[in-house]
């Protein structure tokens, strides 16, 4: 059994790794630590968006759930995260809110129809 002295910042998995590999393969890329905060700045945005344009379901759906996975990532960009999941999440429950009341108004309405003298 031979021994072999490592570098300090390697370890035996990394070494194994790189021994396995075929010899005209390339290395695989590393995972990008920029998709945290791509996925933050773009809930701030269809945040901010979906509040001042009125975009009040697919919006801040995607909104929350991007926002919601880049804080999972750790990404640096909490604050932008958090802005974002927070517009988002009031944007999409005022739109549910509205929903509601429509729903219920037209089912009133409805229902008073036979009670209508014409």
């Amino acid at each position: 059994m031979s021994t072999t002295v490592l570098p300090e910042n390697v370890t035996r998995d990394e070494q194994q790794t790189t021994e396995l590999a075929p010899a005209g393969a390339s290395p695989a890329p590393a995972a990008s630590t920029d998709t945290g905060r791509t996925f933050a700045i773009t809930s701030f945005v269809l945040g901010v968006v979906s509040v001042v344009s009125g975009w009040t379901f697919v919006a801040p759906i995607i909104g929350l759930v991007l926002g919601i996975l880049a804080l999972r990532r750790k990404t640096g960009e909490r604050t932008l995260a958090l802005w974002g999941v927070w517009l988002s999440g009031a944007m999409l429950a005022l739109t549910l809110i509205v929903a509601f009341f429509a729903a219920l108004f037209v089912g009133v309405s409805v229902l008073t129809i036979p009670f209508v003298e014409g």
